[in-house]
């Protein structure tokens, strides 16, 4: 295994557990924008800043106004003063098309998933704005 592959996997493991921050109930996702071997974001879906932490409503849809992970690091890196311009996006789950469009327009070059979302138009708008698109399966093995 190339050394590329296992920091990937071990990328994703570490988004998977900073997914478990997430007060979501459907789905817990993560994301890690990585840039020149240093962590320089980091998000989970959830709430805005003062909102409660209920991303559900009454009939377990997830309310409008819940951020993806993807969203949350990306805005985080926005206030720092890191740029994400070249960067590799890790997230536990393949983009959606929204999250897709600001994953462009924030220069990152490569997005780095562990499973597939309910639709892949993310994902393809992507690879149509020539951004490395990279499934990988990480075990849950303990490794």
């Amino acid at each position: 295994m190339s050394k590329q592959q296992l920091l990937d996997e071990r990328y994703l493991r570490m988004a998977r557990i900073w997914a478990e921050n997430s007060y979501c109930r459907r789905r817990q996702v993560g994301a890690l924008i990585v840039k020149d071997a240093a962590i320089i974001s980091d998000g989970y879906n959830g709430t805005p800043s003062g909102f409660e932490n209920v991303c559900e409503d009454e009939q377990n849809r997830t309310k409008p106004y819940v951020l993806h992970a993807e969203a949350n690091a990306i805005t985080k890196v926005a206030k720092s003063n890191n740029s994400s311009q070249g960067a590799t996006l890790y997230v536990t789950a393949s983009p959606c098309i929204e999250c897709a469009k600001l994953i462009i327009q924030a220069g990152i070059k490569r997005v780095v998933y562990a499973e597939d979302y309910r639709s892949q138009d993310g994902a393809n708008l992507l690879r149509q704005a020539n951004i490395d698109v990279v499934l990988v399966d990480i075990r849950d093995d303990g490794q």
